[in-house]
């Protein structure tokens, strides 16, 4: 295990309240699930909007034009 250490510049104030850090590297067990991942690429299929039907409902996702993803009902 790395501890980094943190300095303020001098005359600095430190921060009002205390905080800790938290380890960067994600706890793995041979029971935990695994999530499906799908590139955003291949389910547009170079289209820039995709109709999710679920349970009965219609949702849209948009590929904006600063490529970001936005869902909407």
């Amino acid at each position: 295990m790395t501890t980094s250490v943190l300095s303020l510049p001098l005359g600095a104030e430190a921060p009002a309240r205390s905080f800790r850090m938290l380890s960067l590297k994600q706890a793995l067990t041979p029971d935990a699930p695994t999530v499906r991942r799908i590139s955003s690429q291949l389910l547009l299929k170079g289209e820039r909007e995709l109709v999710i039907q679920h349970e009965g409902s219609e949702y849209h996702l948009r590929l904006t034009r600063n490529d970001k993803l936005i869902l909407t009902k």
